[in-house]
């Protein structure tokens, strides 16, 4: 007795993974690209660079791939035990020479006490914001570096855990965004193509005002007109004004829908409207939404890094890739290097290969290339 040969229709998402795995360079833009959710992942939930804003190195220390860190430097800091204003002491190079400030540098070779002098105004304040070691009341030694992996920046901070914690910031600002304009732009797309009449032309007039703007300059506009600094703001100003694109094409997708068959049977059998327009038409026009979402992820990235680079992004107590490059313009022109290529590197590859992701999952999700593969 033979055995019996199942035969059944592939779905859509099964033909659609199909494709996007016979698609070499999709997989590995895909590989990076979970590879850098995997990185702000650990870093969100403080596994990795939950320590990036601690001065582990002295200014600007030099980037050392190798990793060879044996030479430190040494700060002694001697607080005093009533959390009086602290001497930080380092010896003074030897003098070969006759020099007739050399008793008075040699004064300045002996810590001074300043504890019966002067009362630290400062001591409570730095002990709230976390900078307790320097109102400790033991003396301590801390240990700069004076070289790190991928080099320090002006305040001795890691660079490279400054770049993981910037790509949590711009990688989130860009998703969450990102899924607030996908949202609205379905939304508004799904009524005004199914209504049609007054609703579709009031949304429209909607649609036409925020597209006639140029969009760089009206999120810098409404950035200035906010004047407050901060993730939330930044996600709110770039998904609130982001939708246009989203609706447009919707709104196209829904207009083409409403007329087809399986659309006419479910008004014929009595379904509402509601019902029809989220349970029935979206999930036919969801490889459009997921699509949309990967475009505006990449654009919105970008417009983040533009509007910390121009002071209306992140707060400064915070770090992404659009801060991290203003603070390396000054550091470039003496030489340094290292931040800029780090935050520039890392917004390169993510921002490539999320771009050449979108293009294999659209690609993937063409239902005219599926039928052709099928």
């Amino acid at each position: 007795m033979s055995a019996a040969v199942s035969h059944y229709s592939k779905g859509f998402w099964q033909l659609t993974w199909r494709r996007l795995a016979m698609d070499r360079v999709g997989v590995v833009s895909l590989i990076i690209v979970l590879m850098f959710f995997m990185i702000i992942l650990f870093s969100a939930f403080g596994l990795i660079a939950s320590d990036w804003n601690h001065e582990v190195a002295i200014n600007d220390a030099p980037p050392d791939l190798w990793g060879i860190l044996t030479d430190k430097h040494t700060s002694v800091i001697q607080p005093s035990s009533n959390n009086t204003l602290s001497e930080i002491s380092e010896p003074l190079p030897e003098l070969s020479v006759v020099d007739p400030l050399a008793e008075d540098i040699a004064k300045l070779r002996t810590p001074i006490d300043f504890s019966s002098h002067i009362i630290d105004p400062l001591a409570d304040t730095l002990r709230d914001i976390g900078y307790s070691q320097y109102v400790s009341t033991d003396p301590t030694t801390i240990e700069k570096r004076t070289s790190l992996p991928f080099g320090g920046d002006r305040w001795g901070r890691d660079v490279l855990k400054k770049t993981i914690k910037g790509t949590q910031t711009s990688l989130f600002v860009g998703l969450t965004a990102a899924l607030l304009a996908t949202f609205l732009g379905t939304l508004f797309g799904a009524f005004a193509g199914y209504y049609g009449s007054y609703i579709d032309d009031t949304l429209n007039w909607i649609y036409s005002v925020f597209n006639a703007i140029p969009y760089l300059l009206l999120v810098l506009a409404i950035a200035a007109v906010l004047q407050k600094r901060g993730i939330a703001t930044v996600v709110l100003i770039l998904g609130l004004t982001g939708w246009t694109g989203v609706f447009r094409l919707i709104r196209a997708e829904y207009m083409k829908h409403r007329a087809r068959e399986y659309v006419m049977a479910a008004r014929a059998f009595g379904v509402s409207s509601l019902r029809i327009m989220f349970i029935h038409i979206l999930p036919n026009v969801s490889h459009i939404v997921l699509v949309e979402i990967s475009i505006l992820t990449v654009a919105f990235i970008k417009s983040e890094v533009i509007l910390s680079f121009l002071g209306f992004g992140v707060a400064v107590d915070d770090v992404s890739w659009g801060s991290m490059l203003n603070d390396a313009q000054s550091e470039l022109i003496l030489g340094h290097w290292w931040e800029l290529v780090a935050a520039g590197g890392a917004m390169a590859l993510l921002v490539t290969a999320f771009s050449l992701f979108t293009d294999a999952i659209r690609d993937a999700l063409d239902p005219k290339a599926q039928g052709a593969g099928a």
